[in-house]
């Protein structure tokens, strides 16, 4: 191992010796070690790490090739896993315009270096503004929960309150981001839901909402695939405190749903994934947030906006950052909330997919995707002894399956799905322990027909085996 006190990394900057030393002088201290004296020494490793030999760009390649290959993918199994990753038809213009190298290397952007991508972004934005009939959408925060999270303590400043509330049927993951995100200045409450239906429980929302909420989060559809129909009545309560309405949306409901803006919602956000991007083992998320444009509520934006305006030569346009002034990347330290550079370049590809399919295209993908859900839970809920957890209720693409009255699992269930190359829906048996075993399952417009009688055949071998 080179001594680190002679040693100059090939490919990490500032490690020349003489280098290092020099910035270790200008800011007052001796040794490198000394920048990590804030870290408990309990997280540090005081001993070298045990690493693999070197590898070659061959070998290298071929071991990553071999840890990959041992994935089980959507390509390869018939799948009805989402819960908050989809599985949707992604048009092949979206990947090649989003690795054009303008893009993809365009990696902060500045006017320097922008190539389209200030215009790109703007695009993006009015395209989804429309969507979710708003005036203002900002550049992508890293997913849907960030956005969430973004959007309550936007609210939180604006009213100078300190309690969000949630209904209990928010993804318990998204929950544990968003708590994250708005400890200690925020504090999150919950609202029941309706057993029978999945949807807010209106009598206990009333009980909670007083002078001290700043916001109510709620989704539609939502984790559960619920279409929350009582929008109206739960925007009411909310502004009757006058605290802030908050939807998170699936955008590519929005084709069939109502959106958000229309029933009472102040801020909507949600997750842009659906437009254009791949799985990806879990990613590529991206969020977005959407405002009325209200000084109140663009000021109240941490992450970048970008806008159009005339140039100095007549009949010219420009693109560019509005109130710069407001972020991080002005304030640093000082900024409302610490924005990088986020996921701009999925912003670019959901502007090409709203613009490949736009509202006709939006509103055929939004019919396609609820008749085969429908069709699924009708084939699923005829098979004896499984039932839909909330029939009766709306949904959109997911929807929650009883298989209590099976005598089996859910696990057990989807272990024997796998033997059959599918994946099955989500286990919810931990998250929601009251139910018994349900599972969520997700149908979308990539599911065929056969698809669909192939999952329920199989299920109905596995429920019939003795």
């Amino acid at each position: 191992m080179p001594n680190n006190r002679t040693y100059a990394h090939p490919y990490i900057p500032n490690t020349v010796p003489e280098v290092r030393d020099a910035m270790l002088k200008e800011i007052g201290l001796s040794s490198m070690d000394q920048l990590h004296d804030a870290i408990p020494d309990s997280l540090k490793l005081n001993r070298e790490m045990n690493l693999p030999p070197a590898m070659n760009e061959y070998e290298l390649r071929r071991h990553v090739e071999g840890v990959l290959a041992k994935n089980k993918h959507g390509a390869a199994y018939l799948n009805f896993l989402g819960a908050g990753c989809w599985q949707h038809f992604i048009p092949a213009i979206c990947d090649e315009i989003n690795q054009r190298s303008e893009f993809v290397t365009a990696y902060a952007g500045e006017p320097y270096e922008d190539h389209g991508r200030f215009q790109t972004l703007f695009e993006y934005q009015s395209l989804m503004a429309e969507l979710v009939d708003m005036d203002v959408v900002n550049v992508p925060t890293f997913d849907w929960a960030q956005a969430a999270s973004t959007a309550i303590r936007m609210a939180g400043r604006m009213t100078g309150r300190s309690v969000a509330l949630l209904p209990k049927s928010v993804d318990p993951d998204k929950v544990m981001i968003i708590h994250n995100y708005c400890t200690p200045v925020m504090e999150l409450r919950f609202v029941d839901i309706d057993e029978a239906t999945g949807k807010m429980d209106l009598n206990d929302l009333r009980n909670k909402l007083s002078s001290d909420i700043a916001a109510v989060y709620f989704e539609n559809p939502g984790y559960l695939g619920i279409i929350e129909d009582q929008g109206h009545q739960i925007a009411e309560l909310v502004h009757d405190v006058n605290a802030i309405c908050i939807v998170g949306v699936d955008p590519i409901s929005l084709g069939v749903l109502q959106p958000p803006s229309q029933y009472g919602a102040d801020i909507v956000c949600g997750d842009l994934q659906p437009l254009g991007m791949h799985m990806n083992y879990g990613g590529g998320q991206a969020g977005f947030i959407a405002t009325r444009d209200e000084e109140a509520y663009v000021m109240e934006y941490p992450s970048r906006l970008f806008g159009i305006v005339p140039t100095e030569v007549e009949g010219e346009y420009g693109f560019g950052d509005v109130a710069y002034e407001r972020t991080s990347f002005a304030l640093r330290e000082k900024g409302k909330e610490s924005v990088g550079t986020q996921t701009a370049l999925w912003g670019i590809t959901a502007g090409v997919y709203l613009a490949l399919l736009g509202p006709t295209g939006m509103q055929e993908v939004g019919e396609t995707i609820m008749q085969k859900s429908q069709y699924a839970a009708k084939l699923l809920s005829s098979i004896p002894g499984i039932s839909l957890r909330f029939e009766g209720t709306a949904f959109f693409k997911e929807f929650v399956v009883d298989f209590n009255e099976t005598g089996l699992t859910v696990a057990q269930i989807n272990a024997s799905l796998l033997e059959a190359g599918i994946f099955g829906g989500k286990d919810l048996s931990a998250t929601f322990p009251s139910w018994g075993q349900c599972a969520l399952y997700c149908v979308t417009e990539i599911h065929s027909q056969a698809d669909l009688d192939r999952l329920a055949d199989a299920i109905q071998t596995i429920v019939r085996k003795p």
